[in-house]
C-alpha cells in the first residue's frame, strides 16, 4: 500500500511539472520587430462575431494548446523598384515615371488585423508581387489626373498624391507607405526636355537682359564723366597755355641775354684754344719723333721674334712628324711579322696534322700487311695502280693524228711489217712500267712479272 501511495505521487509531481513546463512554453513574447498573429479561438468583437485572429505588438500572449496556434509577421521593411513606363498623362501624353516605393507592415490595429488575414504565410517575393501591382495602378491613375508641367514642376504635389493614393490602397491588406522615391520623369514626346530647354532659354535671355541694361547704364555714366573730364581738361590747358606764354616771354629774355655773354665767352675760349692748340702740336709732334723711333725698335724686334719662333715651330714639327713616321713604320713592321708569324705557324700546324695522319695511315696500312713494310708498299702501288696506267694513257691521249699513211714495204716475219713495227715503236713512247718503279725508287712487284734480262733472252732463244 505505501508503495503505490509513492508511485501515485511521483506521477502526480511529473504530470504537475510537465504541465507547468508546457505552460511556460505556450506563453510567446513578441519581438519589436515582429508582430504575434494569434489565430484559433481567440474570442468575439464588440459586435458579437469572432474574430479571426488576434495581433500583439510589442507584448506577449498565452497560446492556448490544441485550440489556438500563432504566426509572426516580419515589420522589416521591403524595398520595391516600381518602372512605370507609358503612363497617359492629363494631356494624353505618355510619360516614364522609374521609382522606388518603401513599404512594411503596418503596426495600426485595424491595419494589423487586414495583414493578419490577408499576407500571412505569404513569402516575402509574393508580398512585393501583390504591392507593385497596387502601385502600378494607383500610380497610373495619380499621372493621369495631372498635366506634365504639375508632375515636373510640383514634385512635391505628386509625391502627396502618389503617396495619399497607393497608402490607402496598401492598408487594405495590411501594409504602409513608408518612402516615396521618383528619379528621373521623361516622356516619349520630349515635352519635358522642350520644358528645360525652355525654361533654360528664358533665363539665359533675362541674364542678356539684365547684363545690357547694365552696360547701357554704365555707357552712359562713362560718356558723363569723359563729358565733364573734357570740360575741365580744357579750362586747365588754356590756363597752362597762358603760363606758357608768359615764361617764354622771360625765356626769350633770358637767352639773349645768356647768348651775349655765351658769345663774349666763346671768343675769348676760342683764342686760347688757339694758342694751345699751337703749343700742343708742337709738343705732340715731338712726342710722335719719339714715338715713331720706339716703334722701329719694336717691329724689328717683334720680325726677329716672328722668323726664330717659326723656325723653332717648324723643327719642333718636322720631329714631331718624323716620330711619328718611325712609330708608325714600327707598329706597321710589328703587325706584319706577327701576321706572318700567325700564317707560318698556321702552315706548320697543317702540314704537322697531315704529315701526322698520313704517318698514322701509313702505320694501319704495315699493320694490315702484318708488319711488312714491302707488303705494305705493294699495297699502297696496288692501290694506285689504275692512277698510273691512267696517267700513261693520258700521255698520248691528246696526240691529233688526222689521217695515217702507211706504205708497208712488206719487211720479214722476224722483223714484222712496216706497219707493225710503227705500231710498236708508238706503244714505246709510253714510258715502261718498269721504268715507271725505279724512277720512284722501288722494285715492280712479283705478281706483276719480272723484266727479262739480255742475257735470260739469249738463254731461251
Amino acid at each position: 500500500m505505501g508503495l503505490n501511495m509513492l508511485v501515485l505521487i511521483v506521477v502526480i509531481t511529473l504530470l504537475v511539472f510537465g504541465t507547468i513546463i508546457g505552460l511556460f512554453t505556450r506563453y510567446k513574447k513578441c519581438p519589436s520587430d515582429k508582430i504575434l498573429v494569434v489565430y484559433g479561438k481567440v474570442g468575439k468583437n464588440s459586435a458579437g462575431d469572432h474574430n479571426s485572429a488576434k495581433c500583439i505588438h510589442g507584448g506577449a500572449a498565452f497560446i492556448w494548446p490544441i485550440i489556438q496556434s500563432y504566426h509572426f509577421l516580419s515589420l522589416t521593411p521591403i524595398s520595391i523598384v516600381v518602372n512605370l513606363t507609358g503612363a497617359l498623362s492629363k494631356q494624353n501624353i505618355r510619360i516614364d515615371v522609374p521609382s522606388r516605393f518603401t513599404v512594411g507592415v503596418s503596426t495600426e490595429p485595424g491595419v494589423m488585423q487586414n495583414a493578419a488575414e490577408r499576407i500571412l504565410g505569404l513569402k516575402q517575393a509574393e508580398i512585393e508581387e501583390l504591392s507593385k501591382d497596387i502601385i502600378f495602378g494607383q500610380l497610373r491613375l495619380v499621372v493621369a489626373t495631372m498635366d506634365i508641367e504639375e508632375i515636373n514642376t510640383d514634385r512635391d504635389k505628386f509625391l502627396a498624391a502618389v503617396s495619399r493614393n497607393v497608402e490607402s490602397e496598401l492598408k487594405k491588406i495590411g501594409l504602409r507607405l513608408i518612402n516615396v522615391n521618383v528619379t528621373d520623369i521623361k516622356d516619349e514626346s520630349a515635352y519635358i526636355e522642350a520644358l528645360g530647354k525652355e525654361a533654360a532659354a528664358k533665363a539665359i535671355n533675362d541674364a542678356k537682359k539684365t547684363v545690357a541694361e547694365k552696360n547701357r547704364d554704365g555707357s552712359i555714366g562713362e560718356a558723363n564723366a569723359q563729358r565733364d573730364q573734357r570740360i575741365e581738361v580744357a579750362e586747365a590747358n588754356s590756363l597752362a597755355v597762358q603760363g606758357e606764354n608768359e615764361s617764354r616771354v622771360v625765356i626769350a629774355n633770358s637767352e639773349s641775354l645768356r647768348r651775349e655773354k655765351e658769345a663774349e665767352a666763346l671768343r675769348k675760349a676760342t683764342a686760347a684754344e688757339k694758342v694751345q692748340s699751337a703749343k700742343a702740336l708742337e709738343e705732340a709732334y715731338k712726342s710722335e719723333e719719339q714715338a715713331e723711333k720706339a716703334r722701329a725698335s719694336l717691329e724689328q724686334a717683334t720680325k726677329e721674334a716672328d722668323v726664330i719662333i717659326n723656325a723653332e715651330i717648324d723643327k719642333r714639327r718636322a720631329e714631331i712628324t718624323a716620330e711619328a713616321d718611325a712609330e708608325q713604320l714600327r707598329r706597321r713592321a710589328r703587325g706584319e711579322a706577327d701576321a706572318i708569324y700567325s700564317k707560318m705557324e698556321a702552315e706548320a700546324r697543317g702540314i704537322q696534322e697531315i704529315l701526322s695522319k698520313q704517318a698514322a695511315g701509313f702505320k694501319e696500312i704495315v699493320s694490315a700487311a702484318g708488319g711488312n713494310s714491302e707488303d705494305a708498299i705493294k699495297l699502297i702501288i696496288a692501290d694506285k695502280l689504275e692512277d698510273l696506267v691512267k696517267t700513261q694513257v693520258e700521255a698520248i691521249k691528246n696526240i691529233k693524228i688526222d689521217k695515217i699513211t702507211v706504205w708497208d714495204s712488206a719487211g720479214s716475219e722476224q722483223n714484222g711489217t712496216s706497219t707493225s713495227n710503227f705500231l710498236a715503236g708508238l706503244m714505246k713512247s709510253i714510258p715502261p712500267m718498269n721504268d715507271l718503279f725505279n724512277m720512284a725508287g722501288m722494285d715492280l712487284p712479283k705478281y706483276l712479272g719480272n723484266e727479262k734480262k739480255d742475257n735470260e733472252v739469249k738463254t731461251e732463244e
